[in-house]
C-alpha cells in the first residue's frame, strides 16, 4: 500500500493564509451587517417624518394617543419589512430560488423560520420603532441587547452551555444598558416618554432574541436567501395585512386605509424602498458574515450597531437632513461603546483572537 505525502510546509502556510483572509473577509461582511442595520434605522425614521407622515404625528392628525403610537410605528415597520421582501422576492427569482423559497414552507425548517419571523417582525419591528419615535436612537444599543438574551434563552430552551465568560459578557451588556438608561433620565437630550421608549427597546431586543435562538437551526439547514426571504415576506405580510388592521381597530382608525394614503405618498415612500433595500441587504451581510467567520465572531460583529446605529442616525437625521433630537450625551455612547465589548464577551473569547494572531 503507498502513503500520501505529508503537505508541504508551504502548501500548510497557503492554506492557513486563504483561511485567515476567509475569516477576515467574513468580519468585514458581519461588521457591514452593522452599518447597514444603522442606515436602514436613520432612512426608516426620515421615511416616516415626510409626507403624510408629517401629518399623522401632528396635532391636529384626528388620530387617537394609540393610534399614533402603535398604529403609525406597526405600519411603518411593515411598510420597510414589506419593501424588504420584494427586494428579496427579487434577488430569489434573478438566482433561480424561487421555487426553493416555496418549497421550503412545507419543511420543519421552514416552518420554525416562519414562526421565528413572526417574533422578530410584528412584534419586536413594531416595539423598535415604538421606541424610536418615543426616546430617540438610545434605542438602537438597548435593542443590541438581543445577542445577551439569546445566549440566556439558548440555555433554558436548548440547553446550550452558558460559561462564565458569557455570564460575565451578560452582565457587561446589562451594565451598559443601566448606564444608557440612567444617562437618559435628564439633560437636554431627555424626551418625555425616554424610559418608556426604552422599555419598548428592551421588548424589542427580547423579540430579536428569541428569534435568533430559533433562526440559528433553520438557518443551517436552508439557504441563507431563502431563509431571508421566508423571513421578510412572513414579517411584511403579517405586519401589513394583519397587525396594521387589528391595531387600527382598536385605535379606532381604519388600518386599510391608512395602508393606502402611506403607499401613495410618493415623498415617504421612496424613502421606505431604499430602507427596505438596506434592511434585506443588511440580513443578507449578516448571514454571509456569519457562515465565513463563524456564527459566535459574526453575531460579535453585527452587534455593533449599538454604536453605529445613534452614529448614523446622528450623521444621517442630524446632519445630513438637519432633523432635531439625534444627538447623544456622552454617557451614552460610552454605554454604546461597553455595549459591543459585552457583545464580543458573549460571543468569542477576546483572548482566543490575540492567540490567533500570534500563530
Amino acid at each position: 500500500m503507498t502513503q500520501c505525502a505529508a503537505p508541504s510546509a508551504a502548501a500548510v502556510a497557503a492554506r492557513r493564509a486563504m483561511k485567515k483572509s476567509f475569516q477576515t473577509r467574513g468580519i468585514l461582511t458581519a461588521v457591514s451587517s452593522g452599518m447597514v442595520y444603522a442606515m436602514y434605522t436613520a432612512f426608516m425614521t426620515y421615511a416616516m417624518a415626510m409626507g403624510i407622515w408629517a401629518v399623522w404625528y401632528g396635532e391636529n392628525s384626528g388620530l387617537s394617543e394609540f393610534a399614533v403610537l402603535f398604529l403609525l410605528s406597526a405600519l411603518g415597520a411593515g411598510l420597510t419589512d414589506g419593501c424588504a421582501a420584494i427586494w428579496a422576492l427579487i434577488m430569489a427569482a434573478l438566482r433561480g430560488k424561487l421555487g426553493d423559497f416555496g418549497r421550503s414552507f412545507k419543511t420543519r425548517p421552514g416552518m420554525m423560520m416562519l414562526v421565528a419571523a413572526l417574533f422578530g417582525g410584528p412584534f419586536a419591528s413594531t416595539c423598535y420603532v415604538v421606541g424610536l419615535q418615543m426616546a430617540g436612537s438610545i434605542v438602537v444599543p438597548i435593542s443590541a441587547l438581543c445577542p445577551a438574551i439569546g445566549a440566556i434563552l439558548a440555555r433554558f430552551l436548548f440547553r446550550q452551555p452558558l460559561t462564565p465568560r458569557m455570564m460575565l459578557g451578560i452582565l457587561i451588556c446589562l451594565s451598559a444598558s443601566a448606564l444608557i438608561g440612567f444617562s437618559s433620565m435628564g439633560g437636554i437630550e431627555a424626551r418625555p416618554h425616554m424610559m418608556l421608549g426604552l422599555f419598548f427597546g428592551f421588548l424589542a431586543a427580547l423579540g430579536w432574541g428569541i428569534e435568533g435562538c430559533v433562526c440559528g437551526y433553520g438557518v443551517s439547514i436552508i439557504d441563507s436567501e431563502v431563509g431571508i426571504t421566508i423571513r421578510e415576506v412572513t414579517i411584511g405580510i403579517s405586519n401589513l395585512i394583519i397587525l396594521v388592521p387589528i391595531l387600527g381597530w382598536i385605535g379606532q382608525t381604519d388600518g386599510f386605509a391608512m395602508l393606502g394614503k402611506a403607499l401613495a405618498d410618493v415623498d415617504s415612500m421612496k424613502w421606505f424602498v431604499v430602507a427596505g433595500f438596506l434592511c434585506y441587504f443588511n440580513f443578507m451581510c449578516w448571514y454571509r458574515g456569519n457562515a465565513m467567520c463563524g456564527a459566535a465572531l459574526g453575531m460579535a460583529c453585527n452587534g455593533a450597531y449599538s454604536f453605529w446605529g445613534p452614529f448614523f442616525c446622528w450623521l444621517i437625521l442630524g446632519v445630513v437632513f438637519g432633523l432635531d433630537g439625534w444627538n447623544m450625551v456622552p454617557v451614552a455612547w460610552v454605554g454604546a461603546v461597553l455595549m459591543v465589548v459585552g457583545i464580543f464577551t458573549i460571543a468569542t473569547n477576546p483572548l482566543a483572537l490575540f492567540h490567533r494572531k500570534e500563530q
